[in-house]
């Protein structure tokens, strides 16, 4: 589960076994920004502001749940076959900002080869993935000191 910022950088992310609900996870995320743990410092800081997140955490009463108890704005496109369908210019615009989450999760899996990690601590884990996520966003602060787009790791990582 990631929190990213508009520019790309992340500001929180968890992680839970893969037979994990999204749905779960999520509610665990929101209600541990917004009422901190001090054994779950990455979640990031009380967020209080909108989340675009995919068809999967599709919910209206689930949305209203997340915003009341935790500050959680949650934007996310009904399926298509859905009784209220939002209009394709709607849908299309909403890809489009999701579309740096995407590309952040393509930096994680490909760039710094998160898909091929194979820990066999819990906490090694842990370790590689709160580097990787400096890493991330120490990457996007470098390309704003360069003037290239934030998301613009090519060049800078070639080896």
């Amino acid at each position: 589960m990631l929190s990213v910022n508009p520019r790309g950088l992340i500001t929180g992310f968890g992680f839970a076994p893969a037979s994990t609900k999204d749905q779960t996870l999520a509610e665990d995320f929101f209600a541990l920004r917004q009422f901190p743990h001090p054994r779950m410092p990455t979640v990031g800081a009380p967020g209080g502001g909108y989340y675009v997140v995919d068809k999967g955490f599709e919910g209206k009463e689930r949305h209203q749940d997340w915003s009341s108890h935790y500050d959680a704005t949650v934007v996310c496109s009904p399926k298509r076959n859905s009784l209220h369908p939002w209009p394709k210019r709607l849908r299309r615009w909403l890809a489009g900002v999701r579309q740096s989450v995407e590309s952040v999760c393509a930096k994680f899996h490909y760039t710094f080869c998160l898909d091929r990690e194979r820990p066999h601590q819990l906490a090694g884990f842990q370790a590689r993935l709160a580097a990787k996520v400096a890493l991330h966003n120490f990457c996007i602060w470098l390309n704003g000191q360069l003037g290239r787009q934030p998301l613009a790791f090519a060049e800078l990582l070639q080896w």
